[in-house]
């Protein structure tokens, strides 16, 4: 075992990266649906429910979760939505990892609490 790739610093910084590659330039970027339904691809949502309804709070939260943890920038931009990330940020940043939280509040400070 490479004790120094496990290390829990080593691993947090890989993934600050691979989450900073992945963002918009700008907020304004996010032009995703307001309402109805989204069907996400499979190399976003591999698993589980695949369409979602963004006027039903449970799955639009799901929606951004998963599209924040798993998808590329231009999946940032077709799926998300800048009014709706801004409302949903209050509640949506408990539910996902440490490394995406940090790297999107250090990008867009109008994030951060």
């Amino acid at each position: 075992m490479d004790t120094v790739h496990d290390e829990p610093s080593y691993i947090a910084s890989v993934l600050r990266a691979r989450y900073q590659r992945r963002l918009p330039s700008s907020l304004n970027e996010l032009t995703g649906p307001e309402h109805g339904m989204v069907e996400l691809p499979l190399h976003i949502a591999w698993s589980g429910l695949r369409v979602l309804d963004l006027d039903r709070p449970r799955q639009r939260m799901s929606l951004y979760r998963t599209v924040l943890a798993e998808g590329m920038r231009d999946d940032l931009c077709r799926f998300l939505n800048k009014g709706i990330l801004l409302e949903l940020w209050p509640v949506l940043h408990k539910f996902i990892s440490t490394a995406i939280k940090d790297v999107w509040e250090e990008a867009f400070p109008e994030l951060q609490p």
